[in-house]
């Protein structure tokens, strides 16, 4: 399930595009604090923005870089504003798409519909993806966040690290020599402990959001991660 983020300060458009998108099953969040919307953003770690130019304090542009500086999930701007040189200026500050007020929602659900398939669907280039998915679980790899059924933690680089090549084969058994590679520059130099303290670690991080159990070691060949979760 997809999250949207809608950065609107008229109510009555958010409000209707809030209503119409969660009927197709996206979870639609507002911003409150409009002085601080990159805050905003980061708390709610949404898959995709709509985004209005015309904003209390800063303006669209603004906000859209600054999210770019943290992030490259895609960034619809939704404007009054129908010149050229606004769409440009959207484009050039690092927004996807850009739709004209008033729209009709079939295209708004379109446009987000093929930002979100290129993103994170069958067009995606995984390794790219500032968000992984996996059975529900969510890894935002900027910010070194899992999440699972809205719970969030931040990670440790190297509890990140080790989740994400896990979780990416899950129901496979992947070598420590392997994971100590992918982790560390020279794995002459790190203790045999360092990769067991910290996959212990990481099982505890876990537990914290529910997730009971899914790291399990294979004695003599390394780690596998299994789905525990429900």
């Amino acid at each position: 399930m997809y999250k949207i983020l809608v950065i609107e300060d008229d109510e009555k458009i958010v409000n209707l595009v809030k209503d119409r998108l969660e009927r197709y099953g996206y979870i639609v969040s507002t911003v409150n604090d409009y002085s601080n919307i990159k805050n905003e953003f980061i708390k709610e770690s949404p898959h995709l923005v709509l985004l209005d130019i015309n904003l209390p304090n800063y303006d669209g542009f603004f906000w859209c870089r600054e999210i770019r500086n943290i992030s490259k999930v895609p960034i619809i701007f939704i404007s009054a504003r129908f010149s050229d040189m606004d769409q440009v200026m959207a484009i050039e500050n690092g927004g996807d798409d850009y739709i004209i007020k008033p729209f009709s929602f079939d295209l708004l659900l379109a446009k987000v519909r093929g930002a979100i398939r290129r993103t994170y669907g069958e067009y995606a280039d995984n390794s790219s993806k500032d968000i992984y998915e996996v059975e529900g679980v969510y890894l935002h790899k900027n910010q070194s966040i899992v999440e699972w059924q809205g719970e969030k933690i931040e990670l440790s680089k190297k509890e990140f690290g080790l989740l994400y090549i896990l979780i990416s084969h899950l129901d496979e058994i992947v070598s420590r020599e392997i994971l100590l590679e992918e982790l560390w520059d020279d794995i002459d130099f790190v203790d045999d402990n360092t990769l067991s303290v910290n996959i212990t670690r990481l099982r505890k991080r876990l537990e914290d959001i529910g997730i009971i159990d899914a790291i399990q070691t294979k004695r003599g060949q390394g780690y596998s991660m299994t789905k525990t979760w429900e």
